[in-house]
């Protein structure tokens, strides 16, 4: 028991500096942490076919995969990789689903007229104007007619007439 405990102590931990290929010594605890991190890291790496390196060197890995001689692509792909037929790259063929500039300035503009509308229609369209905003999740003509203190009836077939001219609007008609 005791020559396990004296060879313990004996035994001197090193982190290894890629860097500058040097060993320096460290506390066993230090070793642990620094090693610790470095393993967690590169199993990650081998998981994705990102780090090849060999057994013999494992001792060599400070987690930096960057920078190693032994990091791959593994299951990365990048969007900038030229394609194989050399006709741009992957990034030149993702769709762009953002509506275009010329579709949110027509969508404001046609908004801007129904709201104008509305107005003409209701005196009190900015209020209710204001409550669609309040509540982009939806709000009902009920609800509506309550702020507004009109019976709810009313209130619904005075909509109805509203959104038919509006439409019209809408559609171009």
């Amino acid at each position: 028991m005791k020559n396990k405990e004296n060879d313990s102590k004996a035994k001197t931990y090193f982190i290894y500096i890629r860097s500058t290929a040097e060993k320096v010594p460290v506390t066993k605890e230090q070793h642990d942490s620094f090693y610790r991190e470095a393993s967690r890291i590169r199993d990650k790496e081998q998981n994705h076919g990102r780090c090849m390196c060999p057994y013999r060197f494992i001792w060599t890995c400070d987690g930096n995969c960057v920078g190693c001689e032994y990091h791959a692509a593994g299951d990365t792909l990048s969007l900038d990789v030229p394609n194989p037929d050399g006709n741009g790259s992957m990034y030149d063929y993702i769709p762009d689903e953002n509506p275009s500039m010329e579709d949110v300035i027509a969508d404001r503009q046609l908004l801007e007229q129904l709201f104008a509308r509305l107005r003409e229609l209701d005196p009190e369209a900015d209020i209710i104007i204001q409550l669609w905003q309040d509540h982009p999740e939806g709000i009902s003509d009920r609800a509506i007619a309550r702020e507004l203190g009109r019976p709810q009836k009313t209130f619904a077939d005075q909509m109805k007439k509203y959104r038919t001219d509006l439409r019209r609007i809408r559609d171009g008609k």
